[in-house]
């Protein structure tokens, strides 16, 4: 079976509407072709989702819960060769790349547990002889978008939680990374799942993305990306009056505090901010650092940072692989030289090796800037790179507050033993999430959102589900007798 076509009602597919290089990060070097969707391709896989809605509701949740069991296993079968496609499409070291598929496979695991979970209300009613029912139903077809940065993660992010509630779903990669997808496109067929439940589409986002988007028959949006994008896609759904679920990235502070371990409060910044290169929505995105300990910090920091071994991310000691394309590349490096000249110094001037490990990758070794201010551009704006701005605070009031000074609100970080000034972090960081003495990932079952220019809804656990189910108000009356006579009001 070719893996590299789309899957629309069942079928591998090629798409109509041209064809689009796959490029590898490690070599700069095209590794793959494939075939992208017409609009008419975005109809077709619409259609086929809302055919097979009906039937996959009514399937038994156990039912479908046992074909996300065999899903689940399917990938962690094929977890090698899923995670190789990850490292040559994405650039991630391949022992992250297993991470991540690891987490691929937990989501159909962990949503297929919902089977028996997924309940509802009954409420006394104001007349004799009847009862209120709330049901939590599917809300029918989803249409899901996905970033480049977690290829097949956040295809188990989207789609998991769609089945088990009874949805069918079209989903579209990012045009720079669709193989993972189309990878998953066949376990999915082998796992069994009927035709048109999950349809994968590809082609790129102004296009099939905006087609997919704006489509009459959709009934939710499920998307993560960049900011334009996200308030593209609100704008586009307002005409339709379809819901939108938007996780549009971060601005993370991570806060150091003098009466941490500072030994952990390094190890895990440096963790946080190089991770998949940077490129990860809850990175630690600004350091702040009280003045006890900054130096003490910042020389360690600068140590560990210059320690991270770049190299081939299909190499399991590589620490740092390269950026997804030299687009990406080329941001990172406008965003560090306008940092310089707004006055940031430089401590580590990385930038792209002298000698990569593999020639013609999108190379980037670690910056780490100092004498940065809280309204610099470095500070403000989401870097997705492995560039990091130290900043030192005098107080915790004051860490809190350049922490808020932020139109993103996803994550934060603290690093503290004062158990006063965690809940003082917990009560008064204005951000979705809250790591304190940790970083991420995230877990299946907490709650991935954020305030702000970060994005509405919300991924994981059953908060997370909720955004796939609606509401169904029934008025069950069994007395065999209109009560509208005894009611105080009718509308």
């Amino acid at each position: 079976m070719n893996t590299n076509l789309m899957l629309i009602g069942g079928e591998r597919i090629a798409g109509n509407g041209g064809s689009r290089d796959v490029f590898n990060p490690t070599t700069g070097q095209v590794f793959a072709s494939i075939s992208e969707a017409s609009k008419a391709q975005v109809d077709d896989a619409v259609s086929a989702a809302r055919a097979a809605q009906p039937h996959w509701a009514a399937m038994a949740p156990l039912e479908r819960a046992a074909i996300m069991h065999r899903i689940s296993a399917l990938i962690s079968e094929n977890a090698e060769e899923l995670a190789r496609i990850v490292v040559q499409e994405q650039g991630k070291p391949i022992n992250e790349a297993r991470g991540e598929v690891a987490g691929a496979a937990g989501f159909f695991s962990y949503y297929a547990e919902f089977a028996r979970r997924i309940q509802g209300e009954i409420l006394p009613s104001d007349a004799r002889g009847e009862q209120i029912w709330i049901q939590r139903v599917p809300v029918g077809v989803v249409a899901a978008i996905i970033p480049w940065n977690y290829p097949a993660a956040l295809v188990s992010r989207k789609v998991a939680p769609s089945m088990i509630a009874g949805n069918t779903i079209v989903l579209k990669p990012h045009e720079e990374t669709p193989l993972s997808a189309l990878y998953m496109g066949k376990l999915f067929m082998d796992a069994g799942v009927p035709a048109g439940v999950i349809n994968i589409v590809t082609g790129a986002g102004a296009e099939i993305g905006e087609a997919l988007t704006s489509h009459a028959d959709v009934d939710l949006i499920t998307m993560t990306g960049s900011v334009p994008t996200g308030k593209r896609i609100m704008a586009t759904a307002a005409n339709n009056l379809v819901p939108v679920s938007l996780e549009l990235g971060g601005k993370a502070p991570f806060i150091v505090m003098d009466d941490c371990d500072i030994d952990l409060a390094v190890r895990s910044a440096v963790t946080s901010r190089y991770m998949n290169c940077g490129q990860v929505c809850i990175c630690n995105e600004r350091t702040l650092v009280h003045e006890r300990v900054y130096d003490q910090f910042v020389e360690k920091f600068v140590a560990a940072s210059r320690a991270l071994r770049l190299g081939d991310p299909l190499s399991e000691q590589t620490d740092l692989g390269p950026k997804v394309s030299q687009r990406e590349l080329e941001k990172v490096e406008r965003i560090v030289e306008a940092a310089i000249k707004e006055g940031a110094e430089p401590l580590l001037q990385g930038g792209r090796p002298e000698t990569p490990p593999v020639k013609g990758g999108y190379w980037m070794t670690p910056t780490v800037l100092t004498g940065v201010k809280p309204s610099m551009a470095i500070m403000q704006d989401e870097i997705f790179g492995p560039v990091v701005p130290v900043m030192r605070v005098e107080s915790f009031d004051e860490a809190l507050s350049v922490a808020n000074d932020s139109r993103y609100g996803l994550s934060a970080y603290l690093f503290t033993n004062d158990f006063a000034k965690i809940m003082r972090a917990v009560n008064d960081i204005n951000f979705g999430e809250v790591y304190i003495n940790r970083v991420g990932p995230e877990s299946l079952q907490g709650f991935h959102n954020g305030y702000r220019n970060s994005g509405l809804g919300g991924d994981d656990g059953i908060h997370g589900l909720e955004a796939f189910l609606r509401k169904k108000t029934v008025y069950a009356n069994y007395s065999g007798t209109s009560p509208v006579a005894l009611m105080p009001y009718a509308e």
